[in-house]
């Protein structure tokens, strides 16, 4: 019985930093000022959204809530993201992740 690793490079979890970081500007925040709406400095958002620090499910709710975004439609939108990716072949997938990241 092996356990299966998951770095914060898996294809899945920049799949969930891309969704996270279009969510913020989607609803008109910078990263400046969604760390203020949490009491947090803008490099806390800056390094979420790179990957350098892996949120959990609570932070992302509270994410969430600072940006005015229900939690349950963000978790399901990406969930059918994730399922869509999964479904592609892995040539497919690797296009996807490919996308310039965006600031």
């Amino acid at each position: 019985m092996g356990s299966k690793f998951k770095s914060v490079f898996t294809q899945e979890y920049q799949v969930f930093l891309s969704r996270f970081r279009e969510a913020r500007k989607t609803v008109g925040l910078t990263q400046e000022t969604l760390a203020e709406r949490l009491g947090e400095y803008q490099i806390f958002i800056s390094r979420c959204e790179r990957g350098e620090r892996r949120m959990d499910v609570i932070e992302l709710r509270a994410l969430c809530r600072a940006m005015n975004v229900p939690f349950v439609e963000f978790v399901t939108a990406l969930d059918a993201e994730l399922e869509q990716l999964e479904a592609q072949p892995q040539a497919s997938r690797s296009k996807v992740l490919n996308r310039e990241p965006e600031s």
